[in-house]
């Protein structure tokens, strides 16, 4: 058994009794970790990337955070670790990398960290050139947009949670003269994917577009698909608020950063206009609220009470206190309504959609059948981000 596995077994247990009378931030952190999630399976599949990706990104918060102990950190740390070992040798090689969605970027907060931490693992510094050797080899339309994935000229909302932050890790970190060309082409990215899918009756952005506009579901003059499905929305939302946290110090007085910060500005408005009246939280498909079918899922409604919550902490809101009570009413009834307790030291996570891709129908009724995922990390990691930054508001 390796070092980080047997410290994780050795301190898991009796940090899930401590984190059972703290906060839910380690609570449902340590439960994730005790359920083995956040590490590929033998066999991984397109969504394995994201699922490690969300976990990592979620622990490393923690990490981060001067309200962890210096246990919690170093247990998290570990399992970090064994996270990026398990899926490492799959990042490698940058052409092969290009045929995974583009949430294999998420994985690249895990890889830097352990990087930083030993800088003699070159091949975990392989892995990061790799996969930034595979955003010129990635795919794009006319216009160009990053394909998502391997179907043509398709550009969805949900990759630039992992694209926007590693382009500008990785840049930050080891290249920093292409920082401003990182910069440009990440605000490209997300403007392309604002003009295409914007929704001029609900402030929102649909799932994703087709620059091609020959699919099913595509719009025929901006080629966008018709449902603006929640948690795409989140990753979008988190993207923003997440670059402009990495960029504050070094981009705070350029137009990049004053456009990204209106452009979240415009969406926190939007997603307050948006949530429901009598839960606080979000629609599984947000531009048809209250109709027979849909339903206030979690993943994406846990999304944005962290984007909200980390916007107006940093002061990207104007009015903190207003998006602030908007985001503690959603969060109460998150914790109310999907947390549950296992009675055997463990939380669960309830009420999360599992996969919604643009590679179908992609009409309402696609969106709001598809199934509903217990302990989805999806959901329950970032529920983890989100209660982390409501800790903080106290």
């Amino acid at each position: 058994m390796r070092f980080s596995q047997l410290f994780i077994n050795l301190t898991l247990s009796t940090s899930i009794a401590a984190s059972t009378t703290n906060n839910y931030s380690t609570w449902m952190a340590d439960s994730i970790i005790s359920r083995g999630q956040g590490i590929a399976p033998e066999t991984p599949t397109a969504s394995t990337y994201l699922q490690i990706g969300i976990v990592q990104n979620a622990l490393l918060q923690l990490i981060h955070s001067p309200m962890v102990s210096h246990d919690a950190k170093e247990k998290y740390r570990a399992y970090v670790q064994q996270g990026t070992e398990s899926i490492l040798d799959r990042l490698l090689n940058a052409s092969q990398d290009t045929l995974y969605p583009l949430d294999r970027f998420s994985l690249g907060r895990g890889l830097l960290a352990e990087y930083l931490d030993d800088q003699d693992k070159q091949n975990v510094k392989e892995g990061l050139d790799a996969l930034n050797e595979s955003i010129a080899l990635q795919p794009r339309n006319q216009y160009g947009g990053l394909w998502y994935f391997t179907y043509p000229n398709w550009s969805y909302l949900d990759g630039m949670y992992s694209y926007a932050s590693f382009a500008s890790l990785y840049t930050t970190h080891f290249d920093p003269r292409s920082t401003l060309e990182a910069s440009r082409d990440i605000i490209d990215q997300l403007d392309l994917l604002w003009s295409h899918c914007f929704d001029n009756t609900t402030g929102l952005l649909f799932h994703g577009y087709d620059a091609s506009k020959t699919a099913v579901w595509a719009n025929p003059i901006t080629g966008a698909s018709p449902i603006v499905w929640g948690r795409a929305l989140g990753w979008y939302f988190m993207a923003l608020v997440n670059w402009l946290e990495a960029n504050t110090s070094s981009q705070s007085d350029s137009s990049q950063w004053r456009h990204a910060r209106s452009r979240f500005v415009s969406l926190a408005d939007a997603l307050v206009k948006a949530a429901d009246p009598v839960s606080g939280a979000w629609w599984q498909a947000l531009n048809y609220p209250g109709r027979e079918g849909n339903y206030i899922e979690s993943s994406g409604s846990a999304m944005f009470v962290y984007g909200l919550y980390k916007g107006a902490r940093l002061n990207y809101l104007p009015q903190q206190q207003v998006y602030r009570k908007i985001a503690d009413k959603a969060y109460a009834y998150l914790a109310s309504t999907f947390v549950v307790n296992n009675h055997n030291g463990t939380l669960g996570w309830n009420g999360t959609v599992s996969v919604c891709s643009l590679n179908s129908t992609a009409d309402y009724e696609y969106y709001v059948t598809q199934p509903l995922l217990y302990d989805s990390v999806h959901g329950s990691a970032s529920f983890v981000l989100a209660s982390l930054e409501n800790e903080m508001q106290l």
